[in-house]
């Protein structure tokens, strides 16, 4: 039995480097502009990835950091065998999300979800398409849809799947499960927590067939059920414990639905080859590339062993798919007995195998009339970013029985409509480009500030070409 070996102090530096490159958004660009991807902030990842692999035969290894000291498996094998070891030890504290800048947040606590409370497609496909329907109706002339419509269109929608029409107008619903996630680990939550209960119990107690509380409420009404393979367990006994279990599908289907379903599309409109074969293969890419939980912090509270390997209490596991660049082998949906990439647990989450079948219903529904179209921003298909935030995504996405915006009557007046749809994207092109100027990480040196003030002036720019443009609408309308 071994203990994990802990990394020279180079290795150190370079692995901490990669890290920290994550908060600099213009770190590509001098590296690609002159063909050098191993200096990406993806290709140093991977390179030291591959290095540690070589000098520690691929085991995991410890690594002091700028955001802590970290035991990293340097696989995705390595990285599932190890938690799930550690899970059946009960020896894990609740995860937490780490983000780019090393701060940590609350995840929202993983809750079991029976497998036969989930819904079959054919059950939730008709609410789910009549709630894209009204997702594409908001759609601008141009048919691109803005995240300000986007988001809330699909957080309707999951509330509809997952507890029914009469959640789909419970726009508050919404909001305090997201202020329940943003509390875990506080002492706030357990109050926040009670709240999101006492919100969910209607739903609950009157369920929609169909839907997720339908599944959670018949499996309650048969009893407990003797698994005949390995699950991921029972959901907890009670209404609270139901309850608990609604709101952590909800949370899960919420993220699919917004993010991942968004990405899936944006990477089949712009050809990515791994995406053609379908809204699966689409999906699977985006939760592969850009897991909504890229990177968690898994404390060990009890001493275990996994392949030899004796880890011990104290010891912060580090799981960052999204920040290491790991490959996993192509699957459909995440599987149920591997780590979840939607809510950081470690061995799997059958709520967010359904939460993938319900964003490939969402890609099938607005690709079955035509391909979407990627406005913004300019994705190469062979050379897909680190991260792909969905609020920066604009997508014109045809739906079903609509017609294509080449077959829309010409003339001035039409143009105009376009040309103002043309004021409103640089504007909020120049909103990005001002909140991007924002970020911290750009202080501390003279390059950061003087990229800053590039950013301030393109900005400055897309404002006034924003008013130039609306202008010209004017004109056109007269």
């Amino acid at each position: 039995m071994t203990t994990p070996a802990t990394a020279w102090p180079l290795e150190n530096a370079v692995f901490s480097a990669a890290m920290l490159a994550h908060r600099l958004p213009w770190a590509d660009a001098p590296a690609r502009a002159l063909g050098l991807d191993s200096l990406t902030r993806e290709g140093a990842a991977r390179g030291v990835l591959a290095h540690l692999r070589r000098s520690r035969s691929g085991r995991p290894v410890r690594l002091r950091t700028p955001f802590g000291s970290f035991l990293v498996p340097l696989g995705p094998a390595d990285t599932t065998g190890l938690l799930a070891a550690a899970a059946a030890a009960d020896a894990l504290a609740p995860a937490v999300r780490l983000d780019a800048a090393g701060r940590r947040h609350g995840l929202h606590p993983h809750v079991p979800l029976p497998p036969d409370a989930a819904p079959p497609v054919a059950a939730f496909a008709g609410a789910l398409a009549e709630e894209l329907r009204r997702v594409a109706g908001a759609r601008r002339v141009d048919h691109a849809l803005p995240w300000e419509l986007w988001r809330p269109g699909l957080l309707r929608a999951a509330r509809r799947v997952v507890a029914g029409a009469a959640a789909a107008d419970d726009t508050l619903l919404s909001e305090v499960l997201l202020r329940t996630a943003a509390a875990a680990g506080s002492r706030a939550h357990e109050d926040r927590a009670a709240a999101l209960r006492r919100r969910i119990a209607p739903y609950l107690a009157d369920p929609e067939p169909g839907t997720v509380a339908a599944g959670l409420a018949a499996g309650a009404a048969a009893g407990p059920a003797v698994p005949a393979a390995r699950t991921e367990g029972a959901a907890p006994a009670g209404e609270a414990g139901r309850a608990e279990a609604l709101a952590h599908a909800l949370a899960v289907v919420s993220e699919a639905a917004v993010t991942t379903a968004l990405q899936a599309l944006a990477l089949t409109a712009v050809g990515v080859p791994e995406a053609a074969p379908g809204p699966a293969a689409a999906v699977a890419l985006a939760l592969r590339r850009f897991p909504p939980v890229e990177a968690a912090v898994h404390p060990v509270r009890t001493r275990f062993v996994w392949d030899g390997l004796a880890v011990a209490t104290g010891t912060e596991i580090l799981a960052a798919p999204g920040w290491l660049g790991e490959d996993a082998d192509p699957v459909d949906t995440p599987r149920p007995d591997a780590g979840s990439p939607f809510c950081g647990s470690p061995t799997g989450c059958t709520a967010g195998a359904f939460a993938a079948r319900v964003a490939e219903e969402t890609v099938r529904f607005f690709t079955d009339a035509a391909p979407p179209a990627l406005i913004s921003p300019a994705l190469p298909p062979d050379r897909m970013p680190l991260t792909l935030a969905p609020h920066t995504l604009l997508l014109a996405l045809p739906a079903p029985g609509s017609a294509p915006p080449a077959a829309r009557a010409a003339g001035p007046s039409a143009d105009a409509v376009l040309v103002r749809a043309d004021a409103d994207r640089l504007d909020a092109l120049a909103r990005g480009l001002a909140d991007c100027a924002a970020e911290p990480g750009w202080s501390g040196d003279e390059t950061g500030e003087d990229f800053r003030m590039r950013l301030l002036d393109h900005a400055q720019r897309c404002t006034r070409a924003a008013a130039d443009v609306r202008a010209a609408a004017r004109r056109l309308a007269d």
